[in-house]
């Protein structure tokens, strides 16, 4: 698999997402991740530390803060119970990124409608 570490590898690995895409809807700098209409991940751009917003749950966002402090720390510009914002950096194991993205998608797939998560199962 290929690493994390950068904007590029990042990127790829949500747009594999099955229905995911991405948008600007806050301005350059603010890239967003949706499926189903619903934003699962926003990239900042243009900063020196590539840093991902993502969804979570709150039991798990705050054992992620604990676990990572480093990189982990609450959702910047989100609801800190619902979503961390987390600095990609070669301290944070890419199989940990990969879970925290994954659970992100995967929690707002399960809050779409019944007929839009049959489309992307199929």
């Amino acid at each position: 698999m290929a690493k994390l570490q950068s904007h590029a590898g990042v990127l790829a690995y949500f747009l594999k997402k099955p229905g995911a895409g991405d948008s600007y809807p806050f301005g350059p700098g603010a890239r967003v991740l949706k499926v189903g209409g619903k934003m699962f991940a926003l990239i900042g751009e243009g900063e020196a530390q590539l840093t991902l917003n993502l969804k979570c749950d709150p039991e798990d966002a705050l054992a992620q803060r604990a676990a990572y402090p480093q990189w982990v720390r609450p959702g910047y510009h989100m609801n800190k119970k619902h979503w961390n914002t987390v600095v990609v950096g070669e301290g944070l194991p890419d199989a940990v990124l990969r879970e925290m993205i994954d659970q992100s998608y995967l929690l707002v797939v399960a809050s779409l409608p019944k007929a839009v998560r049959a489309t992307l199962e199929s």
